[in-house]
């Protein structure tokens, strides 16, 4: 689960012209979320490693349970690149408990951070200099990195060109009519990707409006059909609470 609020906006309505077709009925979808829900202001954070951090410690858990881990780790001045590479999994562990999996986890943050150093002397903004390929497919080798975590650390870390996919994102769409509820995780990628503009500010708003969505009305049981900003072009609305 993503959060809700960061702590500064990127900016105004990031939407503009899109082709027609499978384009068009998107960015009708984005109006309407966004008229609903406003902008939603991802990712809330004070530096790029508190998002790449936060992106590997909400892994299968409720971001509330991450906040807390975060703090924790701000506190005992484990919040920076360097100071994880040099902590042990050991030392961190107990700072992220809130977050479940904590030793995995524990993990993960010391893998990214040694990648970090080993490939790029410890530097973000040189990381975050190179091609999006590129840095994309080398994320996906770290240790327990995956499509979804790698994307988020791009997308609201780095400011690429990459839009976020998750389970409420194929939740949504499915329902919508537009991907089946076994698409993959690429085939939705590309989806949206093919169909929208090549533009950061539009990818974080629009999946972070889906998310609300999928968190606050369109929910896996009992969705709140009746509430929903989608209502008048959603086919599943005559069948709600079917699943």
């Amino acid at each position: 689960m993503r959060p809700e609020k960061r702590t500064a906006a990127r900016g105004n309505h990031p939407t503009q012209s899109l082709i027609t077709g499978a384009a068009a009925r998107l960015q009708e979808i984005f109006e309407r979320l966004y008229r609903h829900f406003g902008p939603r202001h991802w990712w809330p954070a004070e530096t790029p490693f508190e998002v790449i951090v936060g992106a590997i410690l909400t892994q299968n858990v409720a971001w509330k349970n991450v906040e807390k881990a975060i703090a924790n780790l701000n506190r005992a001045g484990l919040l920076t690149p360097e100071a994880v590479m040099q902590a042990t999994p050991e030392e961190l562990e107990p700072h992220i408990r809130p977050t479940g999996y904590y030793r995995v986890k524990a993990r993960k943050l010391k893998a990214f951070s040694d990648y970090l150093q080993e490939r790029y002397g410890g530097s973000l903004e040189v990381m975050f200099a190179q091609p999006l390929e590129l840095l994309r497919t080398e994320i996906l080798d770290v240790f327990g990195i995956g499509p979804e975590t790698a994307d988020a650390i791009l997308c609201y870390a780095g400011n690429y060109p990459i839009m976020v996919m998750d389970a409420y994102t194929r939740r949504v769409f499915s329902r919508l009519g537009f991907l089946t509820a076994k698409v993959s995780y690429q085939e939705m990628q590309d989806f949206f990707m093919t169909n929208l503009p090549r533009d950061n500010r539009l990818y974080n708003e629009y999946h972070a409006l889906i998310d609300a969505l999928a968190n606050r009305i369109c929910l896996k049981k009992e969705p709140a059909c009746d509430r929903c900003p989608l209502g008048a072009i959603c086919p599943r609305i005559g069948v709600a609470g079917t699943g």
